[in-house]
């Protein structure tokens, strides 16, 4: 069953869409941190737990200096090295990269300050080859595991929830945001997904599916339909089992 087969079975049970002006939350060079109350109110709500892993997206720069290839590449060899390190000592669950640029990185804590901390240890990031973004990880499928070499790679498309507020739809966030983990058990139940997982509060969420994403997947999303979330849909290269997938 594909991703747009799937969407009848729980078409009926979706959130009539709260239509509103809105503006994108951006994010900044490196964390994201919000300081809002209700923000972390939401978090404290949403996640009683504590979360056990750290999310970072390494987004491509559209505006990098030139710079020599023998350097890039030498930073290029850094940074993979560092990986393979982090795995090896325990710390870095998964890593991939995305089709055109930046990739992602699944660490075994919790801590933000930890993982900033591990993350200096990359020549590349110390270069500011990417935006760095760091995120309080907390799963509801796909546990990530670290998978033995050798392993086969292999691409899903990613979606990335990202957080759009505004005034006009914040005050039904708590709502919303049940309504869209209620969406996504619905997606799991298809066997569709690989991993899914949020990061707390109103900072977004992720969701890795098998096969193409349909549109209209994406738009049945409550979060979509409230302006709470907008989807940015990547091509994600993984290794096989990253997520504890056969």
């Amino acid at each position: 069953m594909d991703s747009a087969q799937t969407l009848r079975s729980f078409q009926r049970s979706q959130p009539t869409p709260i239509l509103n002006d809105h503006m994108i939350h951006p994010f900044p060079f490196h964390i994201i941190s919000p300081t809002c109350l209700l923000w972390l109110c939401l978090a404290t709500a949403s996640h009683a737990q504590t979360s056990q892993h750290t999310f970072v997206f390494l987004h491509k720069r559209t505006d990098l200096p030139p710079t020599a290839k023998e350097q890039v590449d030498r930073l290029m060899q850094g940074h993979l090295a560092n990986i393979d390190r982090l795995a090896k000592e325990g710390k870095l669950v998964t890593a991939g990269p995305f089709d055109g640029g930046g990739g992602i990185f699944i660490f075994n804590s919790g801590s933000v300050v930890q993982v900033q901390e591990w993350l200096a240890t990359d020549p590349a990031i110390q270069a500011q080859r990417w935006h760095v973004e760091i995120l309080p990880y907390y799963v509801q499928a796909g546990n990530p595991t670290l998978v033995a070499e050798p392993y086969d790679m292999v691409t899903y498309p990613l979606v990335h929830f990202k957080p759009t507020v505004s005034k006009f739809n914040v005050q039904a966030a708590s709502e919303i945001l049940g309504a869209q983990r209620e969406f996504v058990a619905k997606l799991i139940n298809t066997g569709n997904v690989v991993a899914a997982g949020w990061f707390g509060g109103l900072d977004g969420a992720i969701v890795i599916m098998r096969g193409q994403v349909a549109e209209e997947v994406l738009i049945a999303s409550p979060a979509v339909q409230a302006a709470l979330f907008t989807p940015e849909v990547k091509k994600l290269w993984i290794a096989k089992g990253a997520f504890g997938e056969k």
